[in-house]
């Protein structure tokens, strides 16, 4: 049996004239018309001795055999008078084979050369299937579904131009109907099958693959939409961005020969950088892309040419169109400029700036060898698609973007925005060397003579705290202990002597690992005895109490933890108030001048300020930003300790905080360290500041054992009389606001290791 699909059907397909000849025979005992009565008498007089024709063949060499009398049957489909204009055949139904052309078809496939053989695209062996079964549906169980789907066929000219074809398909002389014992679908499965179009396992379930027939023939007319099908393409192109795999199309070229229909054309396209007033090549398509004109005006003329010329396109924005290079004036040909048209064999083109918003965003351009080819009309068609072009830019830029960020989030981390730019630049050149398929190695990103500012907010004694919620979490649990062993009978005297040692250690003589050892008792010897006691024959008030005591355990350490958790939960909440204030002064604060911020939040939060020329080198830096950045600093934690003020009172357990602020003269460089994915300060020289930085937390006023921090009150601690004089004016203004008082004390802060010679101002702040 001849197989006419290519692909796997639920059709035995059989050519046959069987409903034509019908319609032959309607009109040999119908028509009024004599002629016609004679005509259609004639035709089946003459295929009476081929009684293949009406039963049906499939052997395809019938066709050959019967060509002349099956032109004869169908002169009245295919009209001699429309034969050289209308491309035209008869096919077997839903197959690739076709017969009977009209002669503009056969010069069309004869361009097209003897090896080409005629397919529909973009359909898949899946989409076929359904859709013949669709063709079951619609024509054997009369369901209006509308099966039909866009077929064309891609046929090249003479010249390789792929041209596009539109076909329609008349089926009036096709029949449908299931072989002898097939299981039709009832009503049902049909609407269940409608609802899972895309289950191929379905369909075939209930339409078997040759399990019906399909017997006639076909009439295709194509049209030629070579223009809308390659605008489509287009669109579909410049669409289709995957960011997690951007490759370049590298049909698009062929698209544009198609919709212009030019043989020879070379396209280009560079994308038009604003902030260096330059031209950018798309890296993926650096070997698709033929820029033979933006290449010269890029790599010949001087900065200051192309900036003029970028900014002529701005405000002129009309393109350039050549449509044969001979007829250019002859000064024009004299210019160095000429001879890049002649040495690349450019005798047409067209340069076509992309703008949006009166903004250049790209130029494109058009070259062929072919003078003429390239005209008005052709830059007209451009117009069809200039928003998807639009559209595609914008989709790129943001894909990059996108890209770029991620490259910064996966190798540096999250950066704080006044010191992003630096990392995008050196992401930039990493991204676009990854799309030419190039190797390149991130660079160092450091920044040099910053001037540092540092500060903290410090929870006072919450280790002490801490220590002392532990003990009271660690006695309650072993108090609960003892009440539920009192009870129980006396296989657990060995816990409650376990437990009794470390009451007593925990009370008078705890040693750095006696938590641990707790943790462990408990996890592997209390904890499973006491579940058994769940679990086995035990008195109410037993499983009661030991239910009770598994409520309060913290499942991750075996331990009680209800005190420890409402400090945590108090600090927590500090921590984030102070945080967030700090986070939304630093808005202001990056207005005054661009600089890098961090902060840490632990018992209290820390902040570190750099701010220099080199983190916004395009900025006027000068000594008066670090004034304003020092004021702005101070007030900042004078309104963080107020604020805490109004909130201390709802805190579970009470605390309290003490803030400082080191003033520091000297330039630090710092550099983002690759493994810790974050800054620090970088070079021996510049580790003295953080090692001053570590030490004040816990320092206290010279000669004394008072902590230079107190809370309540804002401690500065300096070097020099230059630093107290500047910081006494900023305390004065704070003073005439009403946020601090006049009981300004001055301190020296005792000798550190390898440290001495600091200085202190401490001063209260007003009760709100």
């Amino acid at each position: 049996m001849a197989s006419f699909h290519k692909k796997d059907s639920p059709f035995q397909v059989y050519i046959s004239f069987k409903k034509y000849l019908d319609v032959l025979e309607h009109i040999r005992y119908n028509d009024r018309l004599e002629y016609r009565v004679n005509y259609a008498e004639s035709l089946i007089d003459k295929t009476k001795n081929f009684q293949e024709l009406r039963d049906g063949f499939q052997d395809l060499t019938l066709l050959d055999k019967y060509e002349d009398l099956i032109k004869l049957l169908l002169a009245d489909l295919f009209p001699t008078g429309l034969t050289n204009n209308e491309i035209k055949a008869a096919s077997i139904p839903l197959s690739n084979i076709t017969f009977n052309y009209t002669e503009r078809f056969k010069n069309i496939l004869k361009d097209a050369g003897k090896d080409f053989e005629i397919e529909l695209r973009n359909i898949n062996d899946d989409e076929f299937y359904v859709f013949c079964c669709c063709l079951i549906v619609q024509t054997y169980f009369k369901r209006d579904i509308k099966a039909s789907i866009p077929f064309y066929y891609d046929i090249p000219n003479k010249q390789g131009i792929m041209k596009h074809y539109k076909i329609t398909v008349n089926s009036d002389f096709s029949e449908v109907y299931p072989t002898d014992g097939v299981k039709i679908p009832d009503e049902d499965t049909i609407n269940m099958l409608l609802e899972n179009l895309d289950d191929i396992k379905l369909w075939k379930k209930y339409f078997p693959s040759k399990s019906w027939i399909l017997s006639g023939f076909s009439i295709i007319s194509l049209v030629d939409c070579t223009s809308e099908v390659a605008l489509s393409d287009l669109k579909s192109s410049m669409i289709k961005i995957d960011p997690e795999n951007l490759i370049p199309d590298e049909n698009l070229t062929e698209i544009f020969k198609s919709y212009f229909d030019i043989s020879e054309l070379n396209f280009g396209l560079m994308l038009f950088n604003k902030k260096e007033k330059r031209l950018d090549k798309v890296p993926i398509y650096e070997n698709v892309f033929t820029n033979h004109i933006l290449d010269f005006w890029i790599n010949t003329f001087d900065e200051e040419v192309r900036k003029t010329a970028f900014e002529n396109f701005s405000y002129n924005s009309k393109p350039i169109v050549v449509s044969n290079v001979d007829n250019l004036d002859s000064h024009i040909k004299k210019m160095p400029s000429f001879n890049i048209l002649k040495d690349n064999n450019i005798n047409s083109f067209m340069v076509i700036p992309i703008m949006k918003d009166n903004e250049l965003l790209a130029i494109m351009e058009f070259t062929s060898p072919q003078p003429n080819s390239l005209n008005g009309l052709k830059l007209k068609k451009l117009e069809f698609f200039v928003d998807m072009i639009l559209f595609s830019l914008s989709r790129f830029s943001f894909e990059r973007n996108n890209q770029i960020e991620a490259i910064i989030q996966r190798e540096y981390t999250t950066i704080h925005d006044s010191v992003v730019w630096k990392f995008r630049s050196e992401a930039e050149k990493y991204f676009n060397a990854f799309l030419s398929r190039k190797i390149y190695t991130l660079k160092q990103i450091s920044f040099k003579n910053l001037t540092p500012l540092f500060g903290f907010s410090d929870i006072r004694s919450s280790s002490e705290k801490r220590f002392n919620l532990m003990l009271e979490d660690l006695n309650e649990q072993i108090d609960c202990l003892h009440d539920i062993f009192s009870i129980i009978n006396s296989d657990s005297e060995k816990y409650l002597l376990a437990l009794d040692i470390f009451e007593n250690e925990l009370n008078n003589e705890i040693k750095a690992d006696t938590e641990q050892r707790l943790q462990r008792l408990l996890r592997d010897e209390i904890h499973p005895y006491l579940q058994g006691k769940l679990e086995v024959k035990s008195s109410d008030e037993v499983k009661a109490k030991i239910k009770e005591y598994f409520s309060k355990v913290f499942s991750q350490n075996h331990l009680f933890y209800s005190h420890r958790r409402s400090l945590d939960e108090s600090i927590t909440l500090v921590n984030r108030k102070l945080a967030d204030m700090l986070d939304e002064s630093q808005v202001k604060a990056q207005q005054i001048f661009p600089h890098y911020y961090e902060r840490f939040k632990s018992d209290g939060v820390e902040h570190n300020l750099f701010i220099g020329q080199n983190i916004a080198p395009d900025l006027q830096y000068s000594s008066k930003v670090v004034h304003k950045l020092r004021y702005w600093q101070l007030k900042t934690i004078c309104n963080m300790e107020r604020e805490f003020q109004n909130f201390k009172q709802d805190l579970s357990i009470p605390l309290d905080i003490a803030s400082l602020i080191f003033v520091y003269n000297e330039k630090v460089d710092i550099r983002f360290r690759m493994d810790e994915k974050r800054f620090d300060i970088d070079g021996a020289y510049n580790s003295y500041y953080e090692i001053i930085k570590k030490r004040l937390d816990k320092a206290h006023v010279k000669d004394s054992q008072e902590r230079i921090t107190c809370p309540g009150k804002i401690t500065i601690v300096y070097f020099g009389m230059e630093n107290q004089k500047e910081y006494l004016e900023y305390i004065t203004k704070l003073q005439k606001k009403g946020i601090l008082q006049s009981d300004v004390e001055f301190l020296r802060v005792e000798d550190l290791q390898g440290i001495t010679g600091l200085l202190a101002l401490r001063v209260s702040l007003t009760h709100i």
